[in-house]
């Protein structure tokens, strides 16, 4: 039986024509971008033709473009400048947060050098905005905002421009993980208040082991990594060459198909949502499902019985690919942390399915019929 993929939020799959464009980096066009002679100066040529290119979709500057090993080494590094450069000693960040936002915080927090403060979140797993202002609002410090664009998990989306225009009020410093929605959702960032965000290409069929920084070009930080004058001397190390074109060419196309894609995402989820409602599993659904949330994600809590607790381990004996929650702690089955803290019910066992433009209709109809053999 082939394999359905059902798990895109982890990552997914690489598009054809970005592997072909990664190509010639990764046999003719070796030469190092440090480097003076000409080998040298056609890599550094195709890093700085990828950063405009990203540049200009997402209405930034080039100067703004920074590429790194992905999203996690992204918001390690806004995270960190924020506390050692830009003077924040208090942040205001959620319990739903991605683990390479929450377990920096608390890294900062246990050297005693940041005071931490957790923004309620409401039942339906929206961070609670009002709240947000009222902790502003008392912060006698220099505080970071660090709340994620749209959850891994659940697919809640933040509104950027509510939550930037209020830090903007109380003058603190905003970070927003937007390692889901970049390639899935147009960003502004001209436009948009913000001070950092972060991104990584295997979200939108580009490769691993690439990421993005954009660090608004009003404020200074200083390297994360240090070494070399690689990235306008922000991050040392030979730049990772035919990534960062991979990357360039996945938003690229990502954001070319966006319309075309988020149609067929969405109507597969939908179609998902409804085959598991009349299906009789007694599921519920959770997040914000069709509300302000990101069309990729579906998280579907099942009832807890014998059965259903196996219920990972059966879907892949097969074939099929979905997750518990965020495959980004493998090997560690914690349960989730997003799920304790919108829906912390020992009686329901959550199943996270996330859709690409690869998956069909034809594909739901096999998974609801082996659910049904599996929970049976």
């Amino acid at each position: 039986m082939k394999r359905i993929y059902f798990d895109n939020a982890a990552t997914t799959s690489l598009d054809p024509l970005v592997l072909e464009a990664m190509m010639p980096y990764l046999t003719e066009h070796f030469g190092n971008p440090s480097s003076i002679y000409s080998y040298g100066r056609e890599s550094k040529i195709a890093i700085e033709a990828a950063r405009k290119t990203v540049a200009k979709i997402l209405n930034a500057h080039p100067a703004e473009i920074f590429f790194t090993s992905g999203g996690t080494e992204s918001s390690n590094t806004a995270i960190q400048a924020s506390v050692r450069d830009l003077g924040c000693k208090h942040i205001i960040t959620s319990a739903i947060e991605h683990h390479a936002v929450t377990h920096t915080v608390e890294h900062f927090h246990h050297l005693d050098l940041v005071k931490v403060s957790y923004v309620n979140i409401l039942s339906n797993g929206h961070v609670d905005v009002k709240h947000l202002e009222e902790l502003l609002s008392l912060s006698k410090e220099k505080t970071l905002v660090s709340l994620m664009h749209a959850n891994n998990e659940i697919g809640n989306m933040l509104d950027l421009h509510l939550v930037g225009n209020l830090c903007k009020k109380y003058n603190a410093i905003f970070h927003s993980d937007t390692v889901q929605t970049l390639g899935h959702f147009p960003l502004d960032l001209r436009n948009t208040p913000v001070h950092f965000i972060t991104g990584a290409a295997h979200k939108f069929h580009g490769p691993k082991g690439v990421g993005l920084l954009y660090i608004n070009e009003n404020i200074k930080i200083k390297p994360f990594i240090f070494g070399g004058g690689q990235e306008r001397n922000m991050r040392a190390g030979t730049e990772n060459l035919y990534g960062i074109v991979g990357f360039a060419k996945a938003l690229q196309l990502a954001t070319e198909n966006n319309e075309k894609d988020k149609t067929h995402i969405l109507e597969i989820k939908k179609y998902m949502q409804e085959s598991l409602e009349k299906s009789g599993f007694g599921v519920g659904f959770n997040g914000d499902v069709f509300g302000s949330s990101l069309y990729t994600v579906l998280s579907v809590s099942f009832p807890k019985t014998e059965k259903s607790e196996l219920i990972l381990f059966n879907l892949d004996i097969n074939n099929i690919c979905a997750s518990g929650g965020s495959a980004c702690s493998s090997g560690a089955d914690a349960g989730s942390h997003v799920i304790r803290a919108i829906n912390n019910n020992p009686n329901q066992v959550t199943v996270r399915f996330s859709f690409s433009k690869h998956n069909t209709r034809e594909e739901v109809d096999i998974v609801i019929e082996k659910l049904l053999e599996i929970l049976n």
